[in-house]
């Protein structure tokens, strides 16, 4: 089956010029990508050579109609999209203000670029110093969680669906990252009817071993996590409770 034929199944078959778009990438996936090392098929190759191009094109793509038509799973299928854009070269971009305007929330853009800038700093901060220069979170992943949770915590419809699709991820790895983002940066991207403080998240350990805040007395405090007390004590106030039974 062709690029043609399959643009052709995919609704594709009009637009000329993301075949010839999606054949060179093909070309060049052929040369730069062994897709016999994740299992990755002739078919499935050319529909994500399309959906790149179609990306890169800005031409509406059926992504679930494109991962019927590969044969694998959701999950296969965006790892397979995943490792076949980075070997190519090609990344797919998220810009906020594009999004902003896609879904109709102009006033969400300087709350999405603080709450990225603020996650980026902690989650480095919270990483070991050999991991720090190779990390990157501009990937679309990242925008698109940031974009959802600010939505979220001031109450606005927001396609979820359309968000991961455009992100080129899967569900549970969307997930994640908002996991990751609500933990490290609550005071930006928690729900505010939850009225929490990002200190109290267990998930922001990591973050909060290295700041010079955690563990202060002072400060209200506590130099035990999760209120937990050495077992010395506990030993100390079980043998006090044992001298009075006497």
């Amino acid at each position: 089956m062709d690029m043609s034929e399959i643009a052709k199944k995919l609704g594709l078959s009009e637009s000329k010029q993301l075949i010839l778009k999606a054949a060179e990438l093909r070309r060049r996936a052929d040369v730069q990508f062994d897709s016999s090392v994740i299992g990755v098929g002739e078919i499935c190759k050319a529909i994500i050579c399309l959906e790149i191009a179609a990306s890169r094109m800005e031409v509406i793509f059926d992504r679930q109609a494109a991962i019927k038509l590969s044969g694998m799973s959701e999950k296969a299928y965006n790892r397979s999209f995943n490792s076949m854009q980075n070997s190519i070269g090609v990344k797919n971009k998220l810009d906020i203000r594009e999004l902003a305007i896609q879904f109709g929330c102009i006033r969400l853009i300087p709350l999405v670029q603080k709450g990225l800038s603020l996650y980026k700093d902690r989650f480095i901060a919270s990483l070991p110093s050999s991991r720090r220069s190779s990390t990157d979170i501009t990937r679309p992943v990242f925008t698109a969680a940031a974009f959802y949770l600010c939505a979220k915590r001031h109450k606005l419809k927001m396609d979820k669906s359309k968000l991961i699709e455009l992100a080129g991820i899967s569900e549970s790895g969307f997930a994640s990252v908002s996991t990751s983002m609500t933990d490290l940066c609550f005071d930006v991207f928690g729900r505010i009817t939850e009225n929490k403080d990002s200190k109290d998240v267990k998930g922001n350990r990591e973050l909060l071993d290295i700041l010079p805040e955690k563990g202060r007395v002072e400060d209200g405090g506590s130099l035990f996590d999760d209120g937990e007390e050495p077992s010395a004590c506990k030993k100390r106030k079980q043998m006090e409770k044992h001298a009075c039974d006497d």
